[in-house]
């Protein structure tokens, strides 16, 4: 791995450590050992602080818990996701006290309710009708645990933005991750005192590095939302990559090596999304990295 100068300190708001990519396995067919550790290790290495895990629906945030117990660094959300809020049925009020319980029961390492939110590009998944449904019931957890929100926003502003809107008074702050609207959808999300998530799906088009140069620093965070999302060689963003990792493809992978696997993000990758960030906006990296920090460690962390 690269060697880095200038360590500087990160903490990644979006890393899906339980995916099965990280188990060496793709698409249900087994490519290589199993190499979480050894990503970890990178991570650390590389000046990343904690990490929060993601929570996609009950089952996937028990994983991510049982994960985060492993290391004093990890943490985690819990929530459900909008497309698979189908899991709620039958029986949304039990569902929704074990989302509850799980919270209660790991108050030490739940630092947010989610991922939740709406997505109408994937409603093949769950229909418009049962996303606004139980993403509003998800909001009763905010007001009883007093936890930030980790949202998910996909061709949805205008609904999310009512229904936050609404319980303004229950809700304890958040960011909408992996942030990739317009100008328009920027300033209505902050009108609600949100902090908006950045990473390298933030930053794929012209008008995403424009949107991205006028975030306000305060409310500004980062993530690599990892195994997904990482910034392309195709992306305009690409060309303020400075700091960059050797890839090979998965088949060929060793987890002994410093290598990491073709088309699969890191959490170390969190870097790049500073280093373009840090370019579009013209300011310094080094200045921008501890801001970031800093509004990271007072959303999530001011409790723990």
């Amino acid at each position: 791995m690269r060697k880095m100068t200038n360590m500087k300190k990160f903490i990644d708001i979006g890393a899906n450590l339980t995916d099965d990519m990280y188990q060496g396995v793709y698409h249900g067919s087994k490519k290589h050992e199993p190499d979480l550790n050894n990503i970890l290790d990178r991570a650390w290495s590389g000046g990343m602080c904690k990490m929060i895990i993601t929570g996609g629906n009950l089952a996937d945030s028990r994983k991510a818990l049982e994960l985060a117990r492993t290391d004093s660094r990890l943490f985690s959300t819990v929530g459900c996701h909008p497309t698979r809020c189908n899991d709620f049925l039958p029986d949304p009020e039990k569902y929704l006290k074990d989302l509850s319980d799980l919270i209660t029961e790991n108050k030490d390492k739940v630092v947010a309710i989610g991922e939740f939110g709406l997505d109408y590009d994937r409603l093949n998944f769950c229909d418009k009708e049962t996303q606004l449904k139980y993403f509003e019931l998800q909001l009763k957890l905010c007001n009883e645990h007093k936890l930030p929100l980790f949202l998910h926003c996909r061709a949805a502003t205008d609904d999310l933005v009512g229904i936050l809107g609404k319980h303004r008074d229950s809700v304890a702050g958040g960011v909408v991750h992996s942030f990739d609207g317009s100008y328009d959808c920027l300033q209505k999300i902050l009108e609600l005192g949100m902090h908006i998530g950045i990473n390298g799906c933030s930053l794929r088009t012209a008008e995403n590095l424009e949107v991205a140069s006028k975030i306000p620093q305060d409310k500004l965070l980062i993530e690599t939302d990892c195994p997904w999302c990482e910034i392309k060689q195709t992306h305009p963003s690409f060309k303020h990559v400075t700091t960059k990792f050797a890839t090979v493809k998965k088949e060929k992978y060793s987890p002994e090596s410093d290598n990491q696997v073709k088309g699969r993000n890191e959490p170390v990758n969190i870097i790049q999304v500073l280093e373009v960030l840090a370019a579009v906006r013209g300011e310094d990296i080094d200045q921008l990295a501890q801001a970031i920090f800093e509004n990271t460690e007072r959303l999530f962390f001011s409790n723990k």
